[in-house]
């Protein structure tokens, strides 16, 4: 993980974001609703310029505001987002209306664990990005990878946690521990898999990015 005063440094390098977004962030910030860190989620873009997908799957749509930037950053991409939460579900219809991101976003209400048929009608897919329960990210990534065009990436968010994964000091509180425990066996499990090449950046709360072998390598 960055330090704080590095984080903190690197955010007043990123350009300002227009009003509309600017709004998302203060509307996350206010009511605790968790979205991606402007560090990682401006690294995560830059690397989806240069994949330049046709087709995006995000699991984990919260309140739109990762969907919203993926669509303003590739105006050619097809984003589609599944959100479980009725409140957040609605709330990113709202600004990705707002955002003139309509045509390129389509938001699937439902739990991603049981939206596989719904989805699949709409592959494959050249990125996939989960950003959702942290605890079930291999079910996500076993469930949905086969959608995944080959050479395609999967980009995985929260993968260091605050940095807990890496801490050796005792977790007190029981849930945090389960979680810390589940994203450490995650990333070890994806690091080692032979069909995809896996790299985890300390940006933002963690990101890895999985490429996905094509046949002969």
């Amino acid at each position: 993980m960055l330090s704080s005063e590095v984080g903190r440094y690197l955010e007043t390098l990123i350009p300002e974001r227009e009003q509309e977004i600017r709004e998302i962030e203060a509307y996350a910030k206010q009511n605790d609703i968790p979205i991606m860190e402007l560090t990682g989620i401006e690294a995560m873009l830059q690397i989806l310029k240069f994949i330049q997908p046709k087709k995006i799957l995000e699991i984990g749509t919260a309140i739109g505001y990762s969907a919203i930037r993926m669509a303003k950053a590739l105006p050619n991409a097809k984003i589609i987002t599944i959100e479980r939460d009725k409140e957040r579900y609605e709330r990113a219809l709202f600004y990705i209306e707002r955002t003139n991101t309509n045509k390129q976003i389509d938001v699937l209400f439902g739990d991603a664990l049981d939206l596989y048929e719904e989805v699949a009608k709409h592959a494959p897919f050249d990125a996939i990005f989960i950003d959702a329960a942290k605890g079930q990210y291999q079910r996500f990534f076993n469930m949905y990878e086969p959608l995944l065009s080959n050479g395609g990436v999967i980009i995985t968010d929260n993968v260091l946690f605050k940095g807990l994964v890496a801490t050796e000091e005792p977790i007190e509180n029981k849930r945090i521990r389960q979680l810390v425990k589940k994203i450490r066996s995650y990333n070890e499990w994806l690091v080692h898999r032979d069909d995809y090449e896996t790299v985890i950046f300390p940006i933002g709360d963690g990101i890895a990015i999985s490429r996905k072998r094509g046949e002969g390598e």
